[in-house]
């Protein structure tokens, strides 16, 4: 009778559990439903975008301006071409740095830092009244002006990898806008007097004012995506719900994606604020630098050669699309520069517009990057050779409508296959990886440009024909082994 009374209990014990988890799928239009929008906090991601833009809009006012005020302080072609390439040159080798030690140190205080020193960077600007005073105020700027990387590290880490496409799109478009919109405004500011010094204070009050917003960001989405990420993919594995619970708060201390508080962060992260003793920012230095090193180590052992080098020949060949463009407007159409300009004004319009079509293409074709990015490193390729051998202006059009369209598509497609081939536990360190090879070809692009220009006015286009070629050789032959992988990768948590 014991025993028999035993069991009993044990089957009412199992069927209150078993109660308890059918009215979570009976409330799944209630409280499980709310939990299923914390998984893509949506709050937080369209405060990334308005970073985003305010970004490339304070740039944008600035960048038209410094060769300007270059010359200005009176500096020689020759010193102003070395002191424009100081920034690429600071850019290649720290974006992987920066990026590596978001991974390390949290998204928040790597953008707060990154903010706060390129404002003092631009603020340092608008005071420079000689040449030191301005390689000097480029000193910070190429160093940290890395917000954008870590803002995109930030979009990976919150969304699904099937989101991932769409968000990313969203946010290229919005830094886009603001990269358009930037220059008219600081075009009005130097009109004048001091208008360079001007721009460049408003420039650094926008990054400070950016600064206060990430710093007010609902960073409690964050924890609160993890959370609700990981009871998600357990409650396939997990046979209780008390193993549920568990495997959740285990999981909440795993440190693989993001760096995440300790609970007692958690509580004053609640409150409003943080407790400074629980901020990895102050872990050792040493610490902070071994672990950097370790995932750079990572990054360059690993087998990625190839969509480091597909990233880096498209860089090169767009850049040499836009290189002369003005110059060979006028020299084989007579097109004025102010008809040029508007060009080159639709054609970014039209790219910053089609950051909102890369999640509908990567959704028509399943989320198979390695074959969008494909056909759309084919057809820039293409489109760079119709360009080349346009007869009238109207065929450049043309080319200029679906060029913009196709770099922006390529340009978040690579982007997703890194963080596909590399995982998602580095994202800052590939995406600065990225970044640095995209400055390698802001290095190499002029030096080609200028030699291919010696031929002809169609010279870089031309050898950027022959470059977007080699892209899609390579992609050619590494895309079945990218599929071939990926279907192993998917296959495997299955068996």
């Amino acid at each position: 009778m014991l025993g028999k009374e035993q069991h009993s209990n044990a089957v009412h014990r199992f069927r209150i559990d078993c109660s308890s988890l059918c009215q979570c799928g009976r409330m799944n239009n209630a409280k499980c439903a709310i939990t299923h929008k914390r998984r893509r906090p949506t709050r937080i991601i369209r405060c990334i975008y308005v970073v985003g833009f305010m970004d490339l809009f304070g740039v944008s006012m600035i960048i038209p301006l410094l060769s300007h005020h270059v010359k200005f302080l009176g500096a020689s072609p020759t010193v102003a071409g070395i002191v424009g390439s100081t920034y690429g040159v600071l850019q290649l080798f720290s974006s992987t740095v920066v990026g590596s030690w978001s991974d390390v140190v949290g998204r928040r205080y790597s953008l707060l830092t990154c903010l706060l020193l390129s404002a003092f960077g631009y603020g340092l600007l608008g005071l420079s009244t000689s040449i030191a005073l301005f390689v000097l105020a480029r000193i910070p700027v190429g160093l940290f002006k890395h917000s954008l990387s870590i803002c995109r590290a930030l979009l990976s880490d919150l969304v699904s990898e099937n989101e991932r496409p769409l968000v990313m799109g969203h946010f290229n478009a919005a830094s886009s806008v603001g990269f358009i919109l930037g220059p008219v405004v600081g075009g009005y500011l130097t009109e004048h007097e001091g208008g360079f010094y001007l721009s460049s204070f408003v420039c650094a009050a926008i990054f400070l004012l950016n600064a206060g917003l990430v710093w007010m960001l609902p960073w409690s989405e964050t924890l609160n995506h993890r959370i609700d990420a990981n009871a998600n993919s357990k409650t396939k594995t997990s046979k209780t719900y008390d193993g549920l619970k568990n495997s959740v708060q285990q999981n909440c201390s795993d440190k693989n994606h993001i760096r995440y508080p300790s609970p007692s962060a958690v509580r004053t992260q609640a409150d409003g604020g943080w407790s400074w003793r629980d901020m990895s920012i102050f872990q050792p230095a040493w610490r902070q630098l071994t672990s950097v090193w370790m995932r750079i180590c990572m990054v360059a052992s690993s087998d990625m050669w190839d969509v480091f080098l597909v990233r880096l020949l498209m860089a090169v060949s767009i850049m040499l699309y836009y290189s002369n463009f003005s110059l060979a407007m006028e020299e084989r159409f007579q097109l004025k520069p102010k008809m040029t300009g508007y060009l080159i004004s639709y054609s970014s319009m039209l790219g910053a517009l089609a950051g909102c079509l890369v999640g509908p293409v990567t959704h028509l074709y399943g989320n198979n990057m390695s074959a969008l990015l494909l056909h759309s490193t084919a057809l820039t390729c293409t489109l760079i050779f119709l360009y080349a051998t346009a007869p009238n202006v109207w065929q450049v059009l043309l080319t200029s409508t679906f060029f913009a369209i196709s770099t922006t598509i390529g340009r978040t497609c690579i982007t997703d296959l890194e963080l596909q081939r590399g995982g998602a536990q580095a994202s800052g360190t590939l995406i600065g990886a990225g970044q640095s090879v995209t400055a390698v070809g802001r290095v190499l692009a002029p030096l080609l440009s200028g030699l291919a220009q010696e031929f002809s006015p169609c010279g870089p286009p031309s050898l950027g024909v022959v470059l977007g070629l080699l892209a899609v050789g390579v992609l050619f032959l590494r895309t079945p082994k990218w599929d071939s992988k990926t279907k192993v990768k998917d296959k495997s948590p299955k068996q």
